[in-house]
């Protein structure tokens, strides 16, 4: 393998045509090129940045934790004092008759 390095590092034509070839198989800069155009290469050689760990989990997940603690709720491990507010008065709104009234029992049912 050595000997393969050594011929491309001499001068000549054929090691020059072997590297640029080599350069282009493995998907590396074929001709040299300016600092400018290497940072381009650098740029479109990383990885995207939506694509970055770091990225992707920025936030925390909302969603899953939202329902994991409704249901947690549910089974009565977790108390969330709003929700329990909200509930107790929408009961209270029910007692004093303010509630929406139930299927078939509206304006229009009691017409017939």
């Amino acid at each position: 393998m050595s000997k393969y390095a050594d011929l491309i590092k001499l001068g000549t034509q054929y090691a020059r045509r072997m590297d640029f070839l080599s350069n282009r198989i493995f998907g590396e800069v074929a001709r040299t090129t300016n600092d400018k155009s290497m940072k381009v290469v650098r740029m479109y050689s990383e990885e995207p940045i939506h694509m970055r760990d770091y990225v992707k989990n920025w936030y925390p997940r909302h969603v899953e934790t939202h329902l994991l603690m409704k249901q947690l709720r549910w089974y009565g491990l977790f108390r969330d004092e709003h929700q329990d507010f909200k509930q107790e008065m929408k009961r209270l709104r029910r007692l004093r008759g303010k509630a929406p009234p139930k299927k078939g029992e509206g304006k229009r049912a009691s017409k017939k």
